[in-house]
C-alpha cells in the first residue's frame, strides 16, 4: 500500500487549529506574547554577552594590576634578571610565573597544570605587548603575560586567575535575568488579555445592543453616543446595517400588508360564492356559473400577487406595457360590488396607455374601491389624453377627505377616522401611488373639487 503524508498533515493542521486561539482577545494576546518574548530574547542575550564581556575585562584589569605589582620586584638593570624578595612575598607570588627569556626563574608552589601554558604563553610574548589565553584546567583560568624590559634585560611576568567566581556570578546574572523575563512575559500577557477585554467591552456592548434593536426594529442609532474614532466608524457602520434592516422590515411588513389588502376582495368574493353553493341546490348553469366567478376571482389573485411580487422584487421598476384603459376600466367597475343606490359611469376617449392590465387594475382599484365606499350617489372614472401622457380621474360625491387629513393621506395604515363604520387598512391609496410611480407615473388628490373627492391618476402614453 501507498503511503501519504495526508494523515500527518491533517493531525499537525488540527493540532493548529486547537492551539491557535479562537477569540479576538486571545489572538491579539498571543501576538503580543510572541512579540514580547522575542524582544526579551534578544535582550537576555545582549545583556548576557555584555556581562560576561564586562567581568573578562575586570578579570584582565586584575591581572595587569597584579602583573604590574609583581613587575616591581624584577630587576633587569644588570647583565642578569633578578627577583627581589619584599615583604607579603606569598601574596605576590600567587599564580605567578617570573621567566627570563626561556628560563623559569620563579613559579608558584602548586601551578604544575598551568606551568605548560603559562611556558607556552612566556615563549610567545614579546615587546609588542600583553597576551591573554584562557584555558579549563580543573577549572576555568585567565592567564595573561607582562612583558618587562626596562634594562639590559628581559622578563615576562605571567599571572593566572580562577574565573570560577566570574562564571558563577555571569550564571546568576542569566538566572536572574531569564527569571525576570519570565515575570516580565507572564505580566505582559495578563495585562495584554486585560486591555484588550476592556478595550473589546464596548464592543460587544455595541454588538448586543445592535442584534436587540434589530430583533425589534428600533429606531435608536449609535450615532448619537461618543465613542473613539474606531468605535464611531463601526457605530457608522452598524447604523447603516441597521437602517438596511430597518428599511427592509418596514418593506415586508408593507408588501404583505398590501398582499392582504389587495388579496381580501377576491378572497371573499371565493368565499360567498362557495357557501352560496353550499347552502342551496344549484342548477348546472347556476354551478358553473359559480365556478366561472371562483374561477376569476383565483385568476385575480394569482394576477395581484404576480403584480407586486414583481414589482417589490430587487427595487426594480415595473416591466412596462400596453393597454387600452376605457375597457380595462368598465372592467375594473362591473367586477366591484356596487351597492344597488350607486351608480358607476366610465367615460373618455384616450389612446393606449403604457403600463400592463394587471398594473393599470392594481392603480385604480384602490382608487375605485375608495370611491365606492365613501359615494353618496354616484362615482365617475374618466379617462382622457394629456399633454404628457394619460390622466385617468377618479370622482365620488361623497363627504371628501377632511382638509387636517390630506398631508398624511399616502401614508400606509392612515384613515381619516378608523370608527367610520367603513373598512379597510389604509393601505389601498399607497399602494396605488407606489405603483404609479414605478412606471414613471403619479397618484395625487385633488384639494379644490368640491363636494365630494377626487383622485387623479397620471400614467404615461404609449
Amino acid at each position: 500500500m501507498k503511503r501519504t503524508g495526508h494523515g500527518p498533515r491533517r493531525a499537525a493542521a488540527g493540532l493548529l487549529r486547537r492551539v491557535t486561539p479562537q477569540t479576538l482577545r486571545g489572538g491579539l494576546s498571543l501576538v503580543a506574547l510572541t512579540t514580547a518574548t522575542l524582544l526579551m530574547t534578544v535582550l537576555t542575550v545582549a545583556f548576557d554577552t555584555a556581562a560576561q564581556q564586562r567581568l573578562q575585562h575586570q578579570a584582565d584589569d586584575e591581572l595587569r594590576t597584579h602583573a604590574a605589582a609583581v613587575a616591581t620586584t624584577v630587576d633587569t638593570t644588570g647583565g642578569t634578571v633578578r627577583v627581589l624578595e619584599t615583604s607579603h612575598d606569598d601574596l605576590l607570588d600567587t599564580n605567578v610565573w617570573i621567566y627570563a627569556g626561556p628560563r623559569l626563574l620563579e613559579a608558584p608552589p602548586a601551578g604544575r597544570p598551568l606551568a605548560d601554558v603559562a611556558a607556552r604563553l612566556a615563549g610567545g610574548a614579546g615587546r609588542d605587548g600583553q597576551r591573554c589565553v584562557t584555558v579549563d584546567v580543573h577549572g576555568p583560568f585567565r592567564l595573561c603575560s607582562y612583558p618587562i624590559s626596562r634594562g639590559r634585560s628581559d622578563a615576562t611576568v605571567i599571572t593566572a586567575l580562577d574565573l570560577s567566581p566570574y562564571r558563577s556570578s555571569a550564571d546568576t546574572l542569566l538566572r536572574g535575568s531569564l527569571a525576570l523575563d519570565a515575570v516580565m512575559l507572564a505580566c505582559t500577557y495578563a495585562l495584554t488579555r486585560l486591555a484588550v477585554g476592556r478595550a473589546l467591552r464596548p464592543v460587544r456592548t455595541m454588538t448586543d445592543q445592535a442584534t436587540q434593536w434589530s430583533a425589534v426594529a428600533s429606531g435608536q442609532r449609535f450615532g448619537s453616543t461618543r465613542h473613539p474614532a474606531e468605535l464611531a466608524r463601526l457605530g457608522t457602520s452598524l447604523d447603516a446595517i441597521l437602517d438596511r434592516i430597518r428599511t427592509l422590515l418596514r418593506h415586508e411588513q408593507q408588501l404583505t400588508g398590501e398582499l392582504s389588502h389587495e388579496l381580501r376582495t377576491p378572497l371573499s368574493r371565493i368565499i360567498a360564492e362557495l357557501e352560496w353553493w353550499q347552502s342551496r341546490p344549484r342548477t348546472p348553469d347556476q354551478t358553473r356559473a359559480s365556478h366561472q366567478v371562483i374561477a376569476d376571482a383565483a385568476e385575480s389573485m394569482r394576477t395581484i400577487c404576480d403584480t407586486l411580487l414583481d414589482d417589490a422584487r430587487d427595487g426594480t421598476n415595473t416591466a412596462p406595457g400596453t393597454t387600452e384603459p376605457l375597457p380595462a376600466l368598465r372592467r375594473l367597475a362591473e367586477a366591484l360590488h356596487v351597492p344597488g343606490h350607486l351608480t358607476v359611469t366610465v367615460e373618455g376617449s384616450c389612446p393606449m396607455v403604457g403600463v400592463s392590465p394587471a398594473l393599470l387594475d392594481r392603480i385604480v382599484s384602490p382608487l375605485l374601491a375608495n370611491a365606492c365606499r365613501y359615494a353618496l350617489s354616484g362615482v365617475a372614472v374618466r379617462a382622457r389624453q394629456v399633454s404628457d401622457g394619460v390622466r385617468i380621474d377618479v370622482t365620488d360625491d361623497g363627504p371628501g377627505v377632511p382638509a387636517p387629513f390630506v398631508a398624511r393621506l399616502f401614508e400606509p395604515g392612515r384613515r381619516a377616522d378608523p370608527g367610520d363604520g367603513h373598512g379597510g387598512a389604509g393601505l389601498g391609496l399607497p399602494l396605488a401611488r407606489r405603483l404609479a410611480r414605478s412606471v414613471g407615473g403619479e397618484v395625487t388628490y385633488d384639494p379644490g373639487h368640491t363636494p365630494g373627492a377626487r383622485f387623479v391618476v397620471s400614467l404615461p402614453g404609449r
